[in-house]
Parts: C-alpha cells; structure tokens; sequence
C-alpha cells in the first residue's frame, strides 16, 4: 500500500508539504498524531484520525498515538469560536486512561518494525518550569509568525486567552520531542490543524541543524446536507457502546443520506479501491445494501461481530412485526439488554412478581405504560397488548416469574409501535 496513493483515492488527502511523498519512498517514515482527552470517549469523527494512522501502519510506516496530556489542560483555539472551558485534571485523566484502551484496539501496539508507539505529551512539560518553557520553548516562533495561523487570527475579534494562544507552541515542541525521540518526522491531522502542524515543522527547522519535518492533512468529514459529521439529534456517535450503544451506532450507517455513502465508504471501508468500485458498480441500484455493508464493516471493527449479530437480533424485535414467542425467548442476554436501551424500559423488583400481580396493576403501578385502570383495560379488549410477543385477551392476566427471559426480561407491547422492556431484579 502507498500512502499518499491510498489517501488520495479515498478522498482523504487535504494538503500535504513538498517533498512528503518522496520521503515516504525511501523507507518506513514515523509520523504522529495528536488527541486531546477533553472528552470521556473518542467520537467517529476522530476514528478519521485513527483511520489515518491505521493506513500509514498498513503502508509500512510506523504510527505515533500522542495523548495530550498536557495540551489537553490548555484547549487547542483550532475551529472555536470562543474559549474552551477547562476540564479537571482528574477528569482529563480518566478520559485519557478510557481513550488508550480505545486507541489499542485498532492499531498494533506490537514489536515489529513498524509497532504502534504511544506517547502522552505531559511527560514533556511535567518537570519544565515555566522559565524554562518561556526560554527554551517561547524564542522560537514570533509573535507575528504565530498571529498569521487561522486558529489565531479568526480569534482575534472574539477574544483569545494567552493559555490558548499558547497551545500553538505546545504542538510545535510536541513535534520537535517526537522528532528527537521517535525519529517522528511527520505530523498528520486534520485540516484545520494545518497552522499548527506547520508551526511544529517550522520550530523544528528553527531549532534542530539539518531537519527535515513533513506536515500532512486530511479532509475534514462534512455531510452533504451541511451538518457536521458525527452528530445527531441525541449528541455525537460515540465509540464507547455506553454512550453510542452498538444498535444506534449501526442505525447511524443505515440511516446516512445517499449522497454521504460514497464519502463515508472510502473514509472508513478497510476494503481496497477495486473492492469498492466493483461492489458500488455491482450494487449501483441497491443502497440499502451498500450501507448494510459499510454498517457491519464498522459497527464490527469498533465494537464486535457478536456486537453486529446482537443488532441485527435487536432489529428483528423492533422492526420484525412476526416476530415469534420462540425467537424472542432463545435471545441472550446481551441482546436483550440491548433491547431495553433502544425502547423505553423500567426496572422493577422481581419480588413484585413472586405470588403474581394482575397486568393492570403492573402496567399502572409498578411500570406506568398506562395512565389508568380504565385505559389498560381499553388495550386489552382492543387486543393491542402482547406479553412477550404472545396476545393478551384476559382482563385478569396476571405476570409471575414464569413470564420472564432469560429469568430477568419482560417484553411488553401495546399496538404496533409501542414497546416496552421490564427489567426484573
């Protein structure tokens, strides 16, 4: 694989600085990228990264993961419009140690000649005083070199701290450490990284006799309706399952626009330019069944593909109206309880159910899916309601412990559209 040739039938490649490409030609390069932890999980929108880093290791090179430890204490200005409020040093570092469990599964951390190398850019500064930092870190760029990136001067009007400001010198020695460390003579990123990235090359060229650094950015993923990419009506697509659950995750893929799925394929298919061609070529008349591709792909590389089988299992009880009493009851656990997050669910004490209690008072009291007796009782004689996928017609149905899945679930439905999930503990 070529790097730059892999980028650029993607659709990736955004800029790149002369003589990168030949670089990458003369053997394995080592290039880095930044993440700040200001966030308890990565989103999809850094997976971009990720995926960057995950072509460059497959191209032969060696991918540096830097957390931002410290960066992440200061807030980067890069596409704010306003100053970034500060997290805790404890929350920051909770979200960096859930961050690199994230990271390590999909790159290889391995000791072969091309392992994955992670760093935290705290280890830099943590002994530096703020003498040394102004001495040894703040005389190398001016203040007018700095003032020409766009992360400062689109600031300028609405107000920019000096800890912000700052953040562009921390980037730059972040890349000069790596550079003399790791032998990392690549930055990658985003492209509105492009000020600071190139800053770090500068500051390098400034500071080491004989340097060469590279800068390298990617497109920035942004929907053909114009909505940044990665949100929703609920918040970003998370990478953690208990924030993005597996099912949302794969309806996020199922759910895009036709006009993003060939975008969105070639930013995240692990697949190689001929399979995709062909697979668009042979299913041009079937986008369902493209993205049904694209969702098991991914949902599989992030989650699982006991994940995958749990969703799809999951789609069958939501969607699936002949949905029977048998398949419902052979689910496991993980399905089911992936069931109870996508429709509304109460937990209830299985004491509740130990000598029986009539549906109508269970569906009233104990979990409220009726305002009254009378509406409960309305639904039964409509034979809207289903008690684990079978009909109820009995005004004196009552639930007990035999009514439970897997001893703990109770599925609930009133008409069509309606589903409900009883947790008993």
């Amino acid at each position: 694989m070529n790097f730059f040739e892999e980028l650029e039938w993607r659709t990736m490649l955004h800029d790149t600085m002369p003589g990168a490409k030949e670089a990458t030609n003369t053997g394995m390069c080592t290039g880095y990228i930044g993440f700040d932890p200001t966030a308890p999980s990565m989103t999809i929108g850094n997976y971009v990264q990720i995926m960057i880093l995950s072509l460059w290791q497959q191209s032969g090179h060696r991918p540096v993961v830097l957390m931002g430890g410290a960066t992440g204490r200061i807030g980067d200005p890069s596409g704010k419009d306003k100053e970034r409020q500060l997290k805790s040093y404890d929350e920051l570092d909770n979200n960096l140690q859930h961050q690199i469990k994230q990271m390590e599964k999909f790159l290889d951390f391995g000791s072969g000649n091309n392992g994955a190398l992670l760093r935290n850019n705290l280890d830099f500064y943590k002994d530096m005083n703020v003498l040394d930092f102004l001495r040894n870190v703040g005389k190398t760029l001016t203040v007018n070199y700095m003032m020409s990136k766009d992360s400062v001067k689109n600031r300028l009007d609405s107000g920019l701290s000096f800890t912000e400001f700052s953040y562009q010198l921390l980037q730059s020695y972040d890349f000069q450490v790596l550079y003399q460390q790791d032998n990392c003579t690549f930055q990658m990123g985003g492209s509105d990284q492009w000020g600071n990235i190139t800053s770090g090359t500068e500051f390098i060229r400034r500071n080491l006799t004989d340097a060469k650094a590279y800068a390298v950015t990617s497109k920035l993923l942004a929907k053909s309706d114009g909505k940044k990419f990665g949100k929703s009506e609920k918040g970003n697509i998370w990478l953690d399952p208990n924030m993005t659950t597996p099912y949302q995750f794969y309806q996020f893929w199922i759910n895009a626009d036709d006009a993003d799925l060939p975008m969105f394929t070639r930013y995240f298919t692990m697949k190689s330019q001929k399979e995709v061609l062909e697979m668009e070529n042979d299913l041009k008349d079937d986008q369902r069944k493209l993205k049904e591709i694209l969702a098991e792909e991914i949902t599989t590389r992030v989650h699982s593909a006991q994940a995958v089988s749990n969703v799809k299992e999951v789609s069958q009880i939501i969607f699936n109206k002949k949905l029977d009493f048998e398949v419902l009851s052979g689910m496991d656990k993980d399905s089911l309880n992936m069931v109870s997050k996508e429709v509304t669910s109460f937990d209830v004490d299985k004491s509740v159910l130990s000598n029986g209690v009539k549906f109508e008072t269970f569906a009233t009291e104990h979990c409220p899916i009726f305002a009254s007796l009378s509406e409960c009782r309305r639904a039964i004689k409509g034979n809207a309601i289903s008690i684990n996928k079978q009909k109820v017609s009995d005004q004196d149905f009552s639930l007990n412990h035999e009514n439970l899945i897997k001893g703990e679930f109770i599925m609930i439905e009133n008409g069509k559209k309606n589903k409900f999930m009883v947790k008993a503990k």
